[in-house]
């Protein structure tokens, strides 16, 4: 297949990504036939021109035989009845001497000039086509016919007029360019319906599979009847949805189970940990049992978001509907977070707002974002509570290096970490994000991370059953 000349290749990209495929097969559909119709209109007019002339030249060579056998018989009575034309005729005649004058003619010719230099022997039959001047400069087909007489060969000349086959290929050809037309928007119009016909599944699978979430693997997507490639394509999709659901499974059995069997050496460890503090040690083996505490209590952590979300996975958060406060929240949060870091400033402008959900999990996402906010802040960490449009807002915002905008929505994803040294260093999972969206989620609201200084996490949730924040 030819190359798309360069000059042509940006039109083309630009129309590809603006027409859908209905639209573009059609038009395919719609090219394809008005060029094959073209060809098809032009190899006929042709070719119909050609049978039409072959006619002419018939009738023409037939009268012209018919003038020759009156001037062999030398009878000019004879000549002149065979040179008048039959009613409807568009025929004209001469008979030339062997001089070349003009002997006889039809009456319209008068004392015109010869129609054609064409000089055939006796018995040759010649032809050609030529415009006379005196008719309209209409096009004429000329048969010249050579007849032997005693005083030397005379000629016939006979001319037929082309205007009626000029007038039938004009109406032929108008006939088809009218028609080219409806036929065009019959066929685009049968291709855009078809193609709509056979995408309509497609769309069907396509809009399943984007509703498809980790929480409903178990979803399929509708299988055509017709055992066509579309069937096909439904039959693999539910195929890897299969596998995906399998391995999904799995992963989250792992991890349960993992994190399940940790908890109890977990414990264990932690309870020796205590116990050991609590004996006088060299301060190079306290800090080391220090050290140790601290990273089992992070492996806690750990170990307790990954059970979480693995509950999340497989039955999504478990909701106690009820009337939630979420600026007292916000102002539990900010007392916890300032006993917990002394060294930042943490400040709370709350206003009066009230959320339904389940207090628990929400506190656990606002601690989330307080503990993620305070690990990146230099100095200050904000909290915000504001009703705005029927949606309860929390804005949590710390004066640290902020968030590149290409990974805003890359850091609510698990085991994520931005700065991944410091994360670890500050006991971070890369799991408190994700945790956070799964449980704003599951309360029909939004979160994510606004544009400005700093880095500024808001989260919105639905409005109490009354449409009013409190006050």
């Amino acid at each position: 297949m030819a190359a798309i000349p360069r000059p042509l290749r940006e039109p083309v990209r630009w129309l590809r990504r603006r027409l859908g495929v209905r639209l573009r097969s059609a038009l395919a559909a719609s090219v394809v036939v008005a060029v094959a119709f073209g060809v098809g209109a032009a190899a006929f007019i042709y070719l119909a021109r050609a049978n039409l002339v072959g006619n002419v030249d018939a009738a023409a060579r037939q009268r012209a035989g018919e003038v020759a056998t009156a001037v062999a018989g030398g009878d000019r009575d004879d000549i002149a009845q065979t040179l008048k034309p039959s009613p409807g005729e568009q025929t004209l005649a001469q008979v030339l001497a062997p001089s070349g004058r003009v002997e006889a003619a039809s009456a319209v010719l008068g004392g015109a000039a010869p129609l054609s230099p064409l000089r055939p022997a006796a018995g040759q039959v010649l032809r050609e086509q030529r415009t006379l001047p005196f008719a309209d400069e209409d096009p004429f087909r000329v048969v010249a016919v050579g007849v032997g007489t005693r005083s030397g060969t005379r000629t016939v000349l006979l001319a037929q007029s082309l205007r009626p086959v000029n007038e039938s290929t004009e109406v032929v050809a108008a006939i088809l360019v009218v028609g080219l037309p409806p036929m065009l928007l019959v066929v685009g119009g049968a291709v855009f319906l078809f193609v709509g016909r056979s995408l309509h599944a497609v769309e069907a699978i396509r809009s399943r599979v984007a509703g498809i979430t980790a929480r409903d693997l178990h979803a399929r997507v509708p299988v055509p009847a017709a055992h066509d490639e579309v069937a096909a394509l439904a039959e693999t999709m539910n195929s890897m949805l299969d596998r995906l659901e399998t391995a999904a499974a799995g992963q989250r059995r792992f991890v349960a189970d993992a994190s399940h069997e940790l908890r109890s050496p977990l414990a264990t460890l932690q309870a020796g940990l205590d116990r050991l503090a609590l004996v006088p040690l060299p301060d190079a083996n306290d800090d080391l049992v220090r050290l140790m505490r601290l990273e089992s209590q992070r492996l806690g952590r750990l170990i307790s978001d990954l059970l979480l979300l693995a509950r999340i996975d497989e039955h999504g958060p478990a909701l106690r509907r009820e009337d939630v406060d979420l600026d007292d929240l916000a102002y539990t949060e900010r007392d916890r977070l300032a006993a917990r870091r002394p060294d930042l400033t943490v400040q709370a402008q709350l206003a009066p707002v009230r959320v339904t959900g389940d207090a628990h999990d929400l506190g656990r996402a606002l601690r989330n974002l307080a503990d993620n906010a305070a690990h990146h802040a230099r100095r200050e960490v904000v909290l915000r509570v504001f009703a705005d449009d029927g949606w309860g807002c929390l804005d949590v915002t710390n004066d640290g290096p902020g968030v590149p905008e290409v990974e805003r929505e890359r850091i609510f994803e698990r085991f994520v970490r931005l700065d991944d040294s410091r994360a670890r260093a500050d006991g971070g999972s890369g799991l408190g994000l994700s945790i956070t969206r799964e449980i704003v989620a599951a309360h029909g609201g939004t979160v994510r991370v606004l544009p400005g200084p700093g880095m500024t996490v808001q989260v919105r949730l639905p409005l109490a059953a009354d449409g009013r924040p409190t006050g």
